[in-house]
């Protein structure tokens, strides 16, 4: 199965981020014919304040992230995993960060809302609230694309091995992760934790990230960007460059069942009371 990554610089005008990603997503089609096309986190809306997120979120299905999508997958006979979408709550003041993923034929398939906040002071000071303007998730993920089974999780999400092992158990052979990691933690742990992941699990890590500048409530903000995929074995394969563009990597679901035959981690896991 072949794959691209989608690396966006994603800013507080929703209707010029939809064309971005859309123009990205014709150019991997035209130039790579990807079977699967994952877009970074918070790709249709990211930085302003409160206010702005609330306005900027959409109700599914339907709603111009939603649609655009949709259509795209449906047009060019692709996957989709549509990064996330700022989705509006069903009660409540919190919206939720949201991956919607497409089938070939343009249906949805799988839902993950992020489950971990991120609530951290950065080494620089800065400090990020995510649980003011969001609500977590609850349910661990996954979902089919060809004979892969596919995990969900979403930025900081990483952080936490214990999300992966249970996305593994469920029989993932890869793991989506659709980013906006700050420059100043992604410099130093973003490869680090998703080798490491991959590893752990023996899958297949897919991280398409926000790069660059973009301004929040608070001032400027920025994001770490260098998009990669990590084969089970913890290489990474494929990684993008500095700005917006494209990554795309082949998967072999053999190297995965080969790495697990070789070292059965699976089956030597002790519970501990």
């Amino acid at each position: 199965m072949k794959i691209s990554l989608i690396q966006m610089n994603s800013v507080s005008d929703k209707p010029a981020n939809i064309a971005a990603a859309s123009k990205l997503i014709e150019q991997a089609v035209a130039e790579e014919q990807p079977d699967w096309i994952c877009l970074p986190e918070c790709f249709d809306f990211l930085g302003g304040d409160r206010a702005a997120k609330m306005a900027a979120a959409e109700t599914f299905p339907g709603g111009p992230a939603y649609g655009a999508m949709q259509a795209l997958a449906r047009k060019h006979t692709v996957y989709i995993h549509a990064g996330s979408i700022l989705e509006k709550p069903e009660s409540g003041e919190r919206i939720h960060n949201t991956t919607v993923v497409f089938d070939r034929s343009g249906t949805e398939i799988a839902r993950y809302r992020k489950i971990h906040m991120f609530d951290i002071t950065a080494p620089d000071g800065t400090k990020y609230h995510e649980s003011a303007a969001f609500a977590r998730g609850e349910s661990v993920v996954t979902y089919r694309c060809e004979d892969m089974i596919i995990g969900c999780a979403i930025c900081y999400d990483l952080r936490f091995p214990e999300l992966f092992q249970r996305l593994s158990a469920k029989g993932a052979e890869m793991i989506a992760l659709p980013a906006a990691f700050t420059l100043q933690t992604g410099k130093d742990h973003w490869e680090v934790l998703c080798r490491a992941r991959a590893i752990e699990t023996q899958t297949y890590v897919c991280a398409p990230a926000q790069t660059g500048t973009h301004i929040d409530a608070k001032g400027p903000r920025q994001t770490y960007g260098h998009s990669l995929v990590v084969d089970p074995w913890g290489h990474v394969i494929a990684k993008a460059s500095d700005g917006c563009g494209i990554v795309s990597a082949r998967i072999d679901r053999a190297l995965v069942k080969k790495i697990r035959a070789q070292i059965p981690v699976a089956q030597h896991k002790v519970a501990f009371g």
